[in-house]
């Protein structure tokens, strides 16, 4: 339970302001029920930060971007709609596989299989309605597994909840949402349905989301379930093209209004936990979930659609034991289907090169299945009075078989050859692959007096290349030979907490071999390096009886460590900034509370950055203003409002360099949402 008491009491301050020790006891037992998954796992010799309840209702995002702003170190860069792209301790990772440098989890179990995730996968969660959300930052591997490289999001179910109670909330561009939540001591049912008209032009979106919680006792278990279940429909918009178009009235326009994504996912899981002699208690998490996904890729030439799903079920077991030294160790096993295909309706346009090399019909067809084993040991050594070792091994492998179920080679759909040298897709012949890894931690903690904590550790991480990589290729490449990425990590940090103050600060250095990337030949290698050194903030302060003031910043440099031609006619070099990275990130907040009042200002700065590989184009970044509040008119309503983008801030959400061409998704102007809840 130390793990976490900075960030417990970082959140009491914060969010627990008051309206009297009843109301904080409560905000007080969330996020002790959020130590209960991965922040307890990751020990005190680590960066996590954990976002509450309290906060998470009261930002009542409308994408995962508004509420990983309290994260340092994190920014989820806005796309279209729901989609993303992410960034921990890391530039902004694009491409097939870049979901796999991130492991998302819901309550300690990852939402999909190791080497089929989706690079959007955070609209697959429950950022809305969980109990608390909790960021791990820096390598992971060690105790979570292959793609907790970067970090790891794990967002906590709630199992109990006081009667019912029911908000609507409606905003600009036919925003409007809808939330229920039902429960008594030992369930809780949550659900939010969300639809939007969007800013842009044939951007709209419908997004539901239901989440169940269940806890009790069977005989001698502890038993606590969860469920999940979410469905996407959304017009996506592609990029708005020219030299900061995102400050004119093109902004608001869509080049590709036929283009959409509509996708739905649902899981399950149940942990039985035992108490056995000895101090010792065994946990069994057996889970099972399936997910399946249907776009048009807008962005590729000729627009082929693309279909995925995958079913996958598996369990988890963990042994903890308690005395001098406090340890876990456990097992995971864990088995998927999956299924792949990319479409193309109709014929090209564009060049005689594209006519010739994107022909329509069927591009790829597979299946695959896979299968991941893995044993880990996590322990926690008192060494001397104030002196705590931490020590942490993973072994993991995880293996694909890959079934072709259409031409092998290079062809058309009826299996003639393409003109220009070839089609631009190869489809592998039927194989397997597997891969085995280790990770592992060390670190040392010291404690010289309560509330001070200082810290040193050294990680290690990696993530097996994601089926996308191996077996979706371009012509030229019937193999791809691809060797895991692998981080290499050295980390220190200060945790102190007084009365009114909390801060919590880590400086790290990290090296990434074996970077997988499209070169400019059209093939997935894994030859790239990268390295990054970096300092975050969190700092904690209540000036007085009704105020706090939260602020988190990050200062990194994340650089390419290898000179090589990519793809999009990009050209990286050693030394140069990671497109995509800002060197700055941070966001403050002022909030004040009464009995019946909250208020919250929130001022959210992205730095400038390159956004090329040869650093040869680049975005000035953004700083923008928000405001939320709420009051309680009585026990049973509460009416609440959010302004979004106080000043009316032009900005860009995402910026791009490619072809020789600026693209942005522009980002929302000034939007203010009205709402009502009752209990």
């Amino acid at each position: 339970m130390t793990a976490m008491r900075p960030a417990a009491s970082l959140a009491a301050i914060l969010f627990g302001l008051a309206t009297g020790a009843e109301e904080a006891e409560g905000i007080e037992e969330v996020i002790v029920r959020a130590q209960a998954s991965v922040a307890a796992a990751q020990g005190a010799v680590a960066s996590v930060s954990t976002v509450d309840e309290v906060a998470i209702d009261l930002a009542r995002a409308n994408h995962p971007n508004e509420i990983l702003v309290r994260v340092p170190g994190v920014w989820v860069a806005r796309a279209s709609g729901q989609e993303h792209l992410t960034a921990i301790r890391s530039g902004v990772l694009a491409g097939p596989g870049a979901c796999g440098g991130f492991l998302l989890l819901e309550n300690g179990v990852p939402i999909r299989p190791s080497g089929f995730c989706n690079i959007n996968n955070l609209f697959e969660m429950n950022t809305e309605l969980a109990n608390a959300i909790e960021v791990v930052r820096g390598p992971a591997s060690a105790l979570f597994g292959g793609n907790a490289l970067h970090g790891a999001i794990n967002t906590v179910t709630a199992t109990a909840v006081d009667g019912l109670r029911a908000s609507i909330e409606v905003g600009p561009y036919e925003y409007s949402q809808a939330r229920a939540t039902a429960g008594g001591d030992d369930w809780r049912l949550d659900a939010l349905t969300t639809s939007t008209g969007g800013y842009r032009d044939d951007t709209g979106f419908g997004q539901h989301k239901l989440v169940a919680g269940t806890s009790g006792t069977v005989g001698g278990w502890v038993v606590t379930n969860a469920a999940a279940a979410t469905l996407l429909n959304q017009e996506t918009g592609g990029y708005v093209r020219g030299f900061e178009v995102y400050d004119s009235p093109l902004r608001r326009s869509n080049p590709n209004p036929e283009a959409y994504r509509d996708a739905w996912s649902m899981r399950a899981s149940t942990a039985w936990r035992r108490q056995l002699a000895s101090d010792r208690e065994l946990t069994i998490t057996p889970y099972a979930r399936r997910s399946s996904m249907a776009f048009l890729q807008h962005f590729l030439p000729g627009q082929p659609l693309e279909r995925n799903g995958q079913s996958s079920a598996g369990a988890q077991f963990h042994l903890r034991g308690r005395g001098t030294w406090r340890w876990t160790a456990g097992a995971v096993l864990e088995g998927f289907a999956a299924t792949l295909s990319e479409r193309q309706a109709g014929a090209t346009t564009g060049s005689a090169f594209l006519v010739a090399t994107r022909p329509p019909g069927t591009h790829y067809d597979y299946e695959v299945s896979g299968l991941t084993l893995a044993a880990f040991y996590d322990a926690d050594v008192d060494l001397a009075e104030a002196w705590d070792l931490v020590v942490s091994a993973r072994l993991e492998r995880n293996g694909y078989e890959y079934d072709n179920r259409h031409l092998v080679g290079n062809t058309r759909d009826d299996g003639s050859a393409c003109g220009f040298g070839g089609c631009l897709y190869t489809r592998p012949a039927d194989r397997d692959d597997a891969f085995t890894n280790l990770a592992g931690r060390i670190g040392l903690e010291f404690t010289p007096r309560p509330g001070r904590v200082l810290y040193a550790v050294a990680g290690h991480g990696f993530r097996p290349p994601q089926t996308t990589e191996l077996y979706r290729l371009q012509r030229g490449q019937a193999v791809a030979d691809l060797e895991s990425e692998m981080l290499r990590s050295l980390e220190a940090g200060l945790r102190a907490a007084a009365p009114d103050v909390e801060l919590d600060l880590a400086v790290y250095v990290e090296t990434t071999d074996n970077l997988i990337f499209r070169d400019a030949g059209g093939y997935n290698v894994s030859d790239g390096e990268t390295r990054s050194t970096g300092i975050e903030a969190d700092f904690g302060w209540r000036p007085a009886a009704h105020h706090a003031v939260h602020l988190v910043a990050s200062y990194a440099r994340h650089q390419y460590a290898f000179t090589r031609a990519a793809g999009r006619g990009e050209r990286i070099v050693d030394g140069n900034d990671v497109d995509t990275a800002p060197r700055w990130l941070a966001s403050a907040r002022w909030r004040w509370a009464s009995d019946s009042v909250l208020s919250e200002f929130e001022a959210v700065y992205v730095g400038s950055h390159a956004i090329d590989a040869a650093n040869t184009a680049h975005y000035d970044g953004h700083a923008l203003l928000n405001w939320r509040g709420s009051w309680a008119a009585s026990r049973r309503v509460r009416l609440f409002s959010r302004l979004v983008n106080v000043l009316d801030t032009a900005y860009a959400d995402r910026a791009d360099y490619a072809f020789g061409s600026y693209r942005y998704f522009p980002g929302m102007p000034r939007q203010v949402y009205v709402g009502v809840e009752l209990h």
